[in-house]
């Protein structure tokens, strides 16, 4: 297993947490962004930059992306790839995004896209709380514990 981070939009403190488990696992972690980023000095963490546009980070994710690897993300449209090639999705509030939960979270998006497009402030989610953090950080560690042993 390895972790893949669609880093642009993950909020620092998620991206700590991340740091602290792969130097905790051993597991390989790559954050992919568009922009450069700060990571800690770690044979385990890397940061793989890529060139600005849309979708250009989610597309590098989906091409290099394992069975059975691991993506943090809170793309949907990503998520839904991620599983459909064999991957885990999981977003910065600890959801796990599963072939049984993806349909419904894309119909909500769409719906969602809908009602901006069509001048509605729907608003952005906000910043993770101490309980969001601690919920995506319980997850992480049971998919870690669940599937690193296959790295």
């Amino acid at each position: 297993m390895k972790i893949w981070v669609d880093a642009d939009a993950c909020p620092v403190v998620i991206k700590d947490i991340l740091f602290r488990a792969a130097e905790r696992t051993g597991v390989q972690m790559t954050l992919v962004a568009n922009q450069p980023l700060r990571i800690p000095p770690s044979r385990y963490i890397k940061l793989l930059q890529v060139p600005s546009g849309f979708d250009v980070a989610d597309n590098e994710i989906v091409k290099r992306l394992g069975v059975g690897d691991l993506v943090i993300t809170g793309d949907i449209p990503l998520a839904a790839e991620v599983i459909e090639k064999g991957g885990h999705a999981l977003n910065p509030r600890g959801e796990l995004y599963s072939v049984d939960n993806i349909r419904a979270r894309l119909n909500m998006r769409d719906f969602m896209d809908t009602l901006r497009a069509s001048g509605i402030d729907t608003g952005g989610p906000p910043a993770p709380s101490k309980s969001d953090r601690k919920f995506f950080a319980d997850h992480l560690d049971k998919l870690l514990t669940k599937y690193a042993g296959n790295t």
